[in-house]
């Protein structure tokens, strides 16, 4: 049975048992979310919430609501590397935004608890085709900020995919800052605080952490317990080429590290030696100006540079607040465009998607469950009304965990009331 477009989501919203249904997208440009091309006349089927084939020449399964998406473009939903949503509805009103504390505590501080999923900006951001984000903390008191969380932005009150997914912590300009003033502290601070975590992994009945020349209490200390062993990675904000390859380095000292670097607008400079560590990147792919003295070699090719030199790259919102999550699009449209400027280097349609897809997945260790439209990740998936890395593209539909999504948010809201306004006993804001 073949179903519009609004009237399959409708239905499959509605239908509370029909998870275990099949859902098959057909007849549209697909684009699976690896690094590949987009494939014509592709189809995807989701069952049980997951995707359980896409490709083409993929059969319908008997009895599956058909999506006729001819003309249209599929692919798996997007996924922010960086982010704050949901930790923030408006970042100037301190109610509203729970990205930093001054607080005794730093590293043991979980974002998961706090996270709204009813925030504006998660539906604005769903409303855009992104499905899961990377949350980020900033820091409050010292260098680490916290445990980051990574989520879905689906309509309910279940956002957790993965809580304590990261350990973050502020280098280069922002973390000397926040160690007292020069990046030299910024490093020590940074290897006393690890050696005492590992001095409480080996004894903690006997670690006190409330001495005068202690740096973590205990609790800070129990948290980045799995940070020194490697089970929690450790997401580092550098900017610089010189910091980037400082952190590198760290793991001579501390050789069970396993790093994540975010920011990186240098990045292209030593892109060679974070290949060689098989570190992955999380970067803007709006930064192009040499805003700070840690970004005098910022370019819009640091992208494409990366990946060229074997970076597993993927893309975030580092600025702008961390809240204009459906700019996604716009960054990996730019990575497309730059082929086309003379000695610019950008990436290919299916690298630009794999930045803003599959690539933060895995960077958070959740490719086999998130990121693509390869069979068994979870049912995210967006159908566009044009190539989705166009700025005047946008989605006609959004899944999330199988499970259909409105389009709505209180933007389109305010557009749809006031768009036609007409006269009434009351001003218009008084009529609900």
């Amino acid at each position: 049975m073949k179903m519009s477009l609004a009237l399959a989501a409708l239905a499959t919203c509605l239908a509370t048992p029909a998870l275990a249904q099949s859902i098959a997208i057909t007849g549209a440009t697909l684009a699976i979310g690896d690094g590949s091309d987009p494939i014509q006349n592709g189809t995807v089927v989701i069952t049980g919430g997951k995707v359980v084939a896409a490709g083409a020449g993929i059969a319908v399964p008997p009895g599956a609501k058909t999506i006729d998406a001819s003309g249209k473009w599929v692919t798996p939903g997007l996924v922010s590397g960086y982010s704050h949503v949901g930790l923030v509805e408006v970042p100037a009103v301190k109610e509203t935004n729970d990205t930093n504390a001054r607080s005794p505590f730093s590293a043991a501080i979980d974002v998961a608890p706090a996270i709204n999923p009813l925030a504006n900006p998660i539906a604005i951001s769903r409303t855009g085709g992104v499905t899961r984000a990377v949350v980020v903390p900033s820091t409050g008191s010292g260098i680490f900020a916290g445990q980051g969380a990574v989520v879905d932005l689906g309509a309910d009150l279940n956002p957790i995919t993965k809580a304590r997914a990261f350990q973050y912590v502020e280098m280069g300009e922002e973390g000397a800052k926040d160690a007292g003033g020069s990046r030299a502290a910024a490093i020590l601070t940074f290897k006393m605080m690890l050696r005492e975590a590992q001095d409480y992994a080996k004894a903690p009945a006997s670690y006190d952490g409330r001495s005068k020349d202690a740096l973590l209490n205990r609790v800070d200390a129990q948290a980045l317990v799995p940070v020194v062993t490697g089970a929690m990675p450790l997401m580092v904000h550098v900017e610089s080429g010189r910091d980037i390859l400082m952190i590198l380095s760290l793991r001579q000292d501390f050789p069970a590290l396993k790093l994540i670097i975010a920011g990186a607008a240098e990045g292209w400079m030593v892109a060679p030696q974070i290949a060689a560590a098989q570190v992955p990147v999380i970067a803007s792919g709006l930064d192009d100006l040499p805003a700070s003295f840690e970004k005098l070699a910022a370019t819009q090719s640091n992208v494409g540079r990366m990946v060229k030199a074997g970076v597993a790259v993927s893309m975030g919102l580092l600025d702008d607040e961390g809240l204009q999550l459906r700019l996604a699009t716009q960054q990996a449209g730019n990575m497309v465009a730059l082929n086309k400027v003379p000695g610019a280097t950008g990436l290919s349609w299916g690298q630009a998607l794999r930045t803003i897809t599959s690539a933060p997945a895995e960077a958070m260790g959740l490719g086999d469950r998130i990121g693509s439209l390869k069979a068994g990740k979870a049912g995210d998936v967006v159908i566009w009304d044009g190539d989705p890395l166009e700025m005047t593209s946008a989605p006609v539909a959004v899944w999330i965990d199988g499970v259909a999504q409105p389009l709505d948010n209180r933007q389109t809201k305010l557009r749809d009331r006031y768009a036609t306004p007409t006269e009434g006993a009351l001003p218009k804001a008084y009529e609900w």
